[in-house]
């Protein structure tokens, strides 16, 4: 786990750690990538059914049976020059990598809103004021959550299961510490949803498919333990597109809480919509390209896609071991930073885990960062940051993609659901084109071959120089396109922030006025840079504080 060293350790860049400290630095950074993981989610088959069974191959090797969750030796690491440079790095900069500084919030100031509808948009800074000074308690916020949650899930399609008695318990034990003089944190008392991509034991993890709608898996993801740590409540499973495609599942479409006709986007497609419907307080989602991103964007919300590695995905679905990532999606950017600190860090069991600096500053000195923006990036918010002190400039042309890893990482992670006992169906007869692309999803990998596959991973890290050498310079910079392609390739940290309301495609007249979004990419592990400065944003603007009327 992360220590906490004294805060003023980044003020001391420059000067040498000692020799001493490096060393564990170095020790347990080793420990991290090479301890053996247990599978994410567990070594017993997950649906019930049996997978490829032990056998022989014919030099009499033994093939181990794998499920989803077995990560594989190598490992993704986003620092093009690896790990163990990046901890050089800090080294050589002064900066103590397990650096975890507390994030104090702001008292409660004023009257308590009246109305349970005022309460439940509170932003999750505010509510941990109300929570910590005794004004509200965390059994009559969850109750306010639960009852919303009763109300608009019908028309949301938002959750999966709805933790009604088990997350009273978990408020009710909040509030008996909170009455012996234990407050744990920010997140202590404060209802959230977890995207139903997550284990929590004794309840239904059906990663959106009708297949495993009755599946129960006996362990905690790591970032429900964390959280549970943080002293956060856990309300409700979120939907996912099945199996982390899209917002439809099997009990339909999740939608858009600011336009009920439209689908809420995926596939972190429940997490967005009951946040922004005010269904829970904030709520945990994951991307592999685009999925905290786009139902955040189409939402209306604030979210962190963080570096690839600095969040655990133990006890989560696979479709990706180099891409998969793991991240907050909230009401405001303070409370990014609020969730993210409690969950960030190293973890044994997710091998290409690690732990590297955060520290969010709520006053930080825009003229001292340099942002740099694309010719996708919205006019009034570059403004913006240049009248609060902001020097922006333009980006140099970004490196083209190249292939993805997803097909060939995410057939081998489903293959044992797709080919029990190591054999393929044949695909049925008389599907749509739509059914037959769905249905084949998880084949395509077995037709490309080992050495094409590695071919692209090496081109992939020449993208991540190249994407290194466009950033040269700059801290971080504003994309109204998201680049979710690409950044998702070279593990690059994104956090969405709202910049205004209206249309989103202007030549659309029949589309509702909703809140518009832009995303700043940040530079490998800024994700506290990043987040800061979209606060520095978000504390001159109201954009954030508006919220669909459902009723």
């Amino acid at each position: 786990m992360a220590i906490t060293p004294d805060s003023s350790i980044r003020e001391k860049a420059g000067k040498n750690i000692e020799r001493r400290d490096f060393l564990r630095v170095a020790a347990a950074s080793a420990a991290v990538s090479a301890l053996q993981p247990r599978p994410l989610l567990g070594a017993t088959p997950l649906t019930g059914a049996v997978p490829h069974s032990g056998r022989l191959q014919e030099n009499q090797e033994i093939v181990i049976p794998l499920s989803n969750g077995e990560p594989p030796a190598t490992q993704f690491q986003a620092y093009p020059g690896g790990t163990g440079a990046l901890m050089e790095k800090f080294w050589r900069e002064g900066v103590n990598p397990f650096q975890r500084d507390q994030i104090e919030i702001d008292p409660w100031i004023g009257e308590v809103p009246t109305t349970e509808e005022e309460i439940a948009f509170l932003p999750v800074h505010r509510l941990a004021a109300l929570i910590r000074e005794r004004r509200i308690s965390p059994t009559d916020l969850f109750e306010i959550y639960l009852d919303r949650l009763k109300r608009y899930d019908p028309v949301l399609l938002c959750a999966v299961t709805i933790m009604e008695d088990r997350g009273r318990e978990e408020a009710q034990e909040a509030e008996a510490e909170l009455r012996s003089g234990v407050w744990r944190g920010p997140l202590h008392g404060i209802p959230y949803g977890v995207k139903d991509l997550f284990s929590v034991a004794g309840v239904r993890t059906t990663w959106g498919s009708s297949d495993f709608e009755n599946r129960t898996i006996s362990e905690d993801a790591e970032v429900i333990v964390r959280l549970r740590e943080a002293g956060a409540v856990l309300i409700a499973k979120l939907a996912t597109g099945e199996f982390a495609r899209g917002d439809r599942w099997y009990r339909g479409q999740t939608r858009n809480p600011w336009n009920t006709e439209e689908g809420s986007s995926g596939s972190s497609a429940g997490p967005g919509s009951a946040t922004s419907a005010g269904c829970v307080a904030f709520s945990i989602g994951t991307e592999t390209r685009g999925s905290i991103v786009s139902p955040s964007r189409r939402c209306g919300l604030s979210a962190l896609r963080p570096t690839f590695g600095r969040v655990s995905r133990y006890g989560g679905m696979v479709l990706s071991w180099s891409m998969d990532k793991t991240g907050p999606m909230c009401r405001t950017i303070e409370d990014c930073a609020l969730v993210f600190n409690a969950i960030h860090g190293a973890d044994v069991k997710d091998p290409s885990s690690l732990t590297t600096p955060f520290q969010f500053e709520r006053e930080v000195d825009l003229s001292a960062v340099m942002i740099g923006y694309t010719d996708t990036a919205p006019k009034s918010f570059v403004d913006k940051l240049k009248r609060l002190g902001a020097d922006p400039q333009p980006l140099p042309a970004l490196p083209e993609m190249v292939p993805s890893a997803l097909g060939v990482e995410s057939s081998s992670a489903f293959d044992y659901h797709i080919a029990p006992g190591g054999e393929l169906p044949p695909i049925p007869q008389g599907l749509t084109e739509a059914e037959e692309r769905n249905f084949t999803r998880f084949r395509r990998g077995r037709d490309q071959l080992g050495m094409d596959y590695v071919h692209s991973q090496r081109r992939r890290l020449i993208v991540m120089k190249q994407m290194a050498e466009a950033m040269d310079g700059f801290d971080m910079f504003v994309t109204g396109s998201g680049e979710v392609g690409l950044t998702n390739q070279t593990g690059h940290p994104a956090a969405v922030v709202q910049y205004g309301f209206g249309l989103r495609d202007p030549d659309d007249t029949d589309q509702n006025p909703q809140p518009l979004t832009t995303t700043i990419i940040g530079d490998l592990f800024a994700d506290d840079q990043i987040l800061s400065v979209a606060h520095a944003f978000q504390a001159k603007t109201d954009w954030h504080t508006r919220h669909p009327s459902l009723d």
